[in-house]
């Protein structure tokens, strides 16, 4: 007999990320990436890691930068509005030079949006979105097990080139499950 796992997209975002050594993980609930905040305040002290549920949106990423400075890898998620929120620290990662991987569960509609509903809104966010021109890395998986292999290369990427890789995912893939 053999079991099937069976993992949503924001399991895979964590196991990925865990397999890749993230080891600090701060952030604020928000829907769709509250499971992995869940998730990461469960499994990281197993690892000896250190988990942060900060006051806000901007101190989860401004916490995650402090841990990249010691050398930690380290991971926030949030969707739109956060994100928005999350812009001015991206360039402080970006002009100290701090690797940390962002993920963005999107959806729908501006400001704070519709949780429940789904869009891929905030690419040009991604792409653009800052004060002044700061390099950064997209990444954008396509399947529940495309988010485990690229939440491993965001790291990777972040690390070796010593900038903010932005992780898009969405309220589906969030959510859906594959085995």
């Amino acid at each position: 007999h053999v079991s099937r796992l069976v993992m949503s997209g924001n399991d895979a975002i964590v196991a990925g990320a865990l397999y890749a050594g993230c080891r600090f993980y701060a952030g604020y609930p928000i829907t769709p990436a509250s499971d992995i905040l869940e998730s990461m305040a469960r499994e990281l002290p197993k690892l000896g890691g250190t988990f942060l549920q900060a006051e806000d949106e901007m101190a989860s990423l401004a916490a995650c930068l402090g841990a990249s400075f010691t050398g930690t890898k380290a991971m926030t998620a949030t969707s739109g509005p956060g994100f928005s929120l999350m812009t001015e620290v991206m360039g402080l990662a970006s002009m100290s030079e701090l690797p940390v991987v962002i993920v963005n569960a999107q959806r729908a509609g501006p400001s704070t949006g519709m949780p429940t509903k789904l869009e891929q809104g905030d690419l040009f966010h991604a792409l653009y979105g800052g004060h002044g021109d700061f390099p950064r890395i997209v990444v954008a998986p396509a399947s529940v097990e495309d988010c485990l292999i690229q939440v491993v290369n965001a790291f990777n990427w972040a690390d070796k080139y010593q900038m903010p890789a932005i992780f898009l995912s969405d309220q589906s893939l969030s959510h859906r499950t594959e085995s």
